[in-house]
């Protein structure tokens, strides 16, 4: 006869591999919310060298291409926090996804340690037994 906790380890394997495909998932998460970040910071220390290099001589079409870059700048500046945000929130439902996961893992390793131990116990009890009934049954002879 097979114990329950070896009944319900197939569970515990497929909840633990749920976890970890969830945590690669956050990883993955985590890592594309920092290039995002790292792409608005670049975008904005761009713009800052660019609109600081004025440059008194330039002609009046030349100010003006100036100007349109500086905005298209800030455009892609505004469309990247936008960006930011989005991955923001992808990051925080695949963390409550991942919470859950881990949850779910822990509570399945938990009712199997639980099993684990009272077959460990009723293992104990029935060896005590056991030794008594011999030692029983020394006394007797």
């Amino acid at each position: 006869m097979s114990s329950r906790a070896t009944q319900l380890q197939p569970a515990v394997d497929q909840a633990k591999q749920r976890s970890e495909n969830a945590l690669s998932r956050l990883a993955m998460q985590q890592q594309l919310l920092a290039r995002a970040e790292h792409q608005l910071s670049e975008l904005r220390r761009y713009r800052e060298e660019y609109a600081s290099g004025v440059d008194a001589m330039l002609s009046v079409s030349a100010m003006l291409n100036r100007q349109t870059f500086i905005q298209r700048i800030d455009q892609a500046i505004v469309q990247q926090v936008d960006e930011i945000a989005r991955h923001q929130r992808q990051l925080e439902q695949v963390r409550v996804q991942w919470k859950h996961n881990h949850a779910r893992e822990s509570a399945l390793g938990s009712v199997v340690a639980q099993h684990l131990e009272r077959e460990r116990c009723a293992d104990e009890r029935h060896e005590q037994a056991e030794s008594d009934e011999r030692s029983q049954y020394r006394r007797s002879s």
